[in-house]
């Protein structure tokens, strides 16, 4: 029978507890791309308390939480388990199987156990190709000459949400928080997919860390992780014309590192990667051709 916890080890187990639950709100935020000031906007959680919850030195309710989890996408679950915070493929699909009915279930599960039992699990629809990633990679300057070199459209999905939305994503983000713009996100990409037989798409850096759209973007394109080095993300972003990481540097960086940290078992789940880091256009344009060339050849 095991030995009732003392009092001391019962505080020792809390702490633990409060530790896991900073890293897994600090993970989640991180996925979002939100700055502690936009969550404790959009849970109406204050920024101090915030700051504490992160630190592992809060205590809060249960409604407090499903608020934090509520502003970000989140399922409260996500956030008040007891497990220590994994990251990568699991929690993924375990949030996506949660969401399924029963029936729904039967048959995810039959298509699970067909996939492993036969396959190779090889994509071989090359029609439509997403870039992932985070802003400064090279998404959109890449992803502009591949649909011209195709021949085919070239969409910038955030551009099509605000289109078909009829308003900025900061106006949107503003009226429906974080869990109305990604369903904003879901449904434009699949109506760009519906009506173009083939396309390339440029996705929003925060797209891959959505447990409902990022499943759509993998079934239905050929997705590719464009990626950099931090300093590079940041360069570019500035070359842009967008000075305002200057001010807090230091900041600015910590945090697109922890940003980065947070979502790449997300981006990794792309069927190709380019590292953009240290070359020219023209480089990567080329290695971006050769690797579809690759792909194209290993899928035939």
């Amino acid at each position: 029978m095991p030995r009732p916890a003392t009092p001391r080890r019962s505080i020792r187990k809390d702490a633990a507890y409060l530790r896991r639950l900073a890293e897994r709100i600090r993970d989640a935020r991180a996925q979002r791309g939100m700055t502690r000031n936009a969550l404790a906007t959009d849970s109406g959680v204050s920024l101090r308390f915030l700051a504490q919850l992160e630190a592992g030195q809060g205590n809060p309710s249960v409604l407090v939480l499903r608020r934090v989890a509520a502003a970000m996408g989140f399922p409260p679950d996500a956030l008040v388990s007891d497990e220590p915070s994994r990251r990568g493929d699991r929690p993924l699909v375990l949030e996506i199987l949660n969401r399924l009915a029963d029936r729904e279930l039967l048959a995810a599960r039959r298509l699970l156990t067909d996939h492993f039992a036969t396959g190779s699990g090889a994509v071989t629809n090359q029609s439509h190709v997403a870039l992932i990633g985070l802003r400064g990679a090279g998404k959109t300057t890449l992803g502009r000459r591949l649909a011209l070199q195709r021949g085919v459209p070239f969409f910038e999905l955030d551009r099509e949400v605000e289109r078909e939305y009829g308003a900025t994503i900061g106006e949107i983000l503003q009226l429906h928080g974080q869990p109305g713009y990604r369903r904003f996100e879901r449904q434009s990409l699949q109506a760009v997919l519906t009506k173009n037989p083939a396309a390339v798409i440029e996705t929003g850096g925060g797209l891959a860390a959505d447990p409902e759209t990022l499943p759509v973007l993998l079934e239905s394109t050929l997705t590719v992780w464009i990626r950099a080095a931090p300093e590079e993300h940041m360069q570019r972003v500035i070359d842009q014309g967008d000075l305002r990481p200057m001010a807090r540097s230091r900041a600015a960086m910590r945090e697109l590192r922890n940003i980065l940290k947070a979502r790449e078992p997300f981006y990794r789940q792309a069927h190709l990667q380019l590292n953009t880091s240290g070359k020219t256009v023209d480089q990567n344009f080329r290695d971006l051709l050769e690797l579809l060339e690759r792909r194209k050849l290993f899928a035939s």
